[in-house]
């Protein structure tokens, strides 16, 4: 049984990165994408490119946290009326649990909480090699329009 308000695609996910002045967006700068929405679980992924590194080389924390944030986001305003409401991230955290350097990350956000005024969501980000690279969770609180 899916989670979702009602069916999602990849192209949705692709129209709402231009933006709400067909501008752009921090999804389109990174290079994030929305690749696959499940029943229950959302999938994004990220370069792991010079963009996203931090002086060391390696993917710099806030890409994570932005990558983490951005597929929780989606899945918690796909899981509610969004013409009734609307939901923005209230609180992240990130564990940082494996440095990348190269390749892609592969985000993937299932729900912890499915509430009236907030979701929670887990997010498992992955590196090219499938080894699990960084742990985050975020609240979003759902707005009436």
């Amino acid at each position: 049984m899916s989670i979702w308000f009602r069916p999602f695609t990849v192209a949705d996910c692709e129209k709402l990165d231009e933006g709400m002045h067909g501008k752009g967006t921090l999804m389109q700068t990174l290079g994030i994408k929305i690749t696959e929405i499940g029943d229950d679980y959302l999938k994004a992924t990220m370069p792991a490119t010079p963009a996203v590194h931090n002086p060391l080389g390696i993917v710099h924390g806030g890409a994570n946290v932005v990558l983490a944030e951005t597929v929780a986001s989606y899945a918690a305003n796909f899981a509610i009326d969004f013409t009734e409401y609307y939901c923005v991230g209230q609180e992240i955290n990130a564990n940082h649990l494996k440095a990348a350097r190269n390749g892609e990350l592969t985000a993937v956000a299932t729900a912890v909480h499915l509430g009236k005024r907030s979701s929670v969501w887990q997010v498992h980000i992955y590196n090219s090699a499938g080894e699990l690279s960084c742990i985050s969770r975020m609240t979003a609180a759902i707005v009436k329009r």
